[in-house]
């Protein structure tokens, strides 16, 4: 089910009705929330609902485990279960194509006849996020950091909570699983705040991404041809701004819709666009994953504990399985490559070319750090590494005979959306849609919100998934 679709619109007001009714006590109102997230989540793939309940049921016990028995070899083995059965669906159902084709990509080039069936395996909605979400829980309890949670339903509405369960945020059991022993109820100011949230991430996605981005992208990217380097460039700047505004949408309308029910989950973007380099940058884009990486992969690898080679090593590897994380092909691979490359030579900046950023040289610093993510953009999009460099060498004037198939108003639109854009992250980038909105008037505010309403509703986007839902 998508928040973009009139069926979510029935779906959360029949929840909110029953969350808000009297009839309940607060435990049937979690088995409430419950059921209705298997039904958010099976409506996609009703089968698919199994693969949660395993993980589930996988995880609660071993981390029921992990706190009972003493023994270092006993705890290890039952983390290394829930690690298992985890990554083991990870890699099945995301990777196993991949695997396959690779595997018989290298057979064929040491002279071994081999030609397998693909699999065809079905992508599991959202199972990145979800898998990443419980092999925290289990993994924190191990390290004790956290106890298990109280009961089973509290821990099985954290795995399956609905308004994050497909794209994130990826919410640590710490954050969420705690808010589930106490009843809970939406204040009046966070009920409309988190209505005003919703629409505002149905506003980015809808409005933004779909209808104003998202068919410029696709005619570039889609197109098989070489571009032109003003095409080449609208098209990856198209991009830049549909994966931001469908997935900072996504993260926006899942905060709302939880703060509509009184639960509080974190932030996951904070104006990326303004970076001042790319340290700042995972700091503020996609932060749950980030953080999760940080804290699961880099730290764990050595982090910056061990000697600079070894922490650039741990850097190195952590942006390379990030970019592998994010789908199931070698440009996205490249794509973490190419932001660990960026991490390192910061690092090294720093370390022998210091300056101070100030007024004058921040901006510039930030429309660097867009313009050299934009080029990582590139692999992220394009299919193959052929199409990929093609509109590399577009991009960097190197391919004069490229195409011109944009006419004026795309490449308009397009560069006022992204200017707009980024000019809203520098002006935002220490501050939050929150801070802003306190003070601001009722009465512009209000209108700002009819306006979005208005817009969501007349747009003529294609009503397509969030991009980050086959991740």
């Amino acid at each position: 089910m998508l928040f973009n679709s009139l069926s979510f619109v029935v779906f959360l007001a029949v929840v909110l009705i029953l969350y808000y009714s009297k009839i309940f006590n607060w435990t049937n109102k979690k088995r409430m929330l419950l059921f209705a997230s298997y039904v958010f989540y099976g409506l996609w793939n009703p089968p698919l609902v199994i693969l949660l309940w395993i993980s589930t049921i996988v995880d609660w016990t071993a981390g029921k485990k992990l706190m009972e028995v003493q023994g270092e070899r006993q705890r290890k083995m039952w983390l290394l279960l829930s690690l298992f059965v985890n990554l083991g669906f990870l890699a099945f159902f995301k990777y196993g194509d991949f695997l396959l084709e690779n595997f018989t990509a290298l057979m064929n080039s040491i002279g071994v006849e081999f030609q397998a069936q693909p699999m065809d395996i079905i992508l599991p909605m959202g199972i990145s996020f979800y898998t990443f979400q419980t092999m925290s829980y289990t993994i924190d309890i191990y390290r004790r950091k956290i106890k298990p949670a109280n009961t089973f339903l509290d821990f099985a509405l954290y795995v399956t909570f609905f308004p994050q369960l497909v794209a994130g945020p990826i919410v640590r059991a710490k954050e969420l699983i705690s808010q589930f022993y106490e009843p809970k109820k939406a204040t009046l100011n966070q009920f409309i705040w988190g209505t005003f949230l919703l629409t505002a991430g149905l506003f980015q996605k809808v409005v933004l991404a779909d209808t104003l981005l998202a068919s410029t992208s696709d005619d570039i990217f889609d197109s098989g041809k070489i571009m032109h380097v003003l095409d080449s460039w609208t098209g990856t700047l198209a991009f830049s701004g549909q994966i931001f505004f469908d997935f900072a949408g996504y993260s926006t309308c899942a905060i709302g819709i939880a703060l509509m029910l009184g639960i509080i989950l974190p932030d996951n973007f904070r104006y990326p666009y303004a970076s001042l380099g790319f340290s700042d940058l995972w700091k503020r884009w996609h932060i749950s994953l980030s953080s999760w990486l940080k804290d699961y992969l880099y730290i764990p690898l050595g982090g910056n504990r061990h000697g600079i080679t070894r922490m650039y090593v741990a850097l190195m590897l952590t942006m390379l399985l990030g970019g592998l994380w994010h789908g199931a092909a070698w440009t996205f691979v490249v794509w973490g490559g190419l932001h660990g490359t960026y991490l390192i030579l910061e690092r090294l900046q720093r370390k022998y070319l210091p300056f101070e950023i100030n007024a004058k040289n921040g901006i510039f610093l930030a429309l660097l750090t867009y313009t050299c993510v934009n080029i990582t953009w590139v692999f992220f999009r394009a299919t193959s590494f052929t199409d990929a460099w093609n509109m590399i060498k577009s991009m960097l004037f190197l391919n004069p005979e490229g195409q011109k198939i944009l006419d004026n108003f795309d490449i308009i639109k397009v560069l006022v959306v992204i200017t707009l854009t980024f000019l809203c992250h520098w002006y935002m980038r220490d501050s939050s849609m929150k801070e802003k909105a306190n003070h601001v008037s009722p009465y512009v505010l209000g209108l700002l919100w009819a306006m979005m309403f208005f817009l969501i509703c007349i747009s003529q986007g294609s009503g397509e998934q969030f991009i980050y839902f086959q991740f």
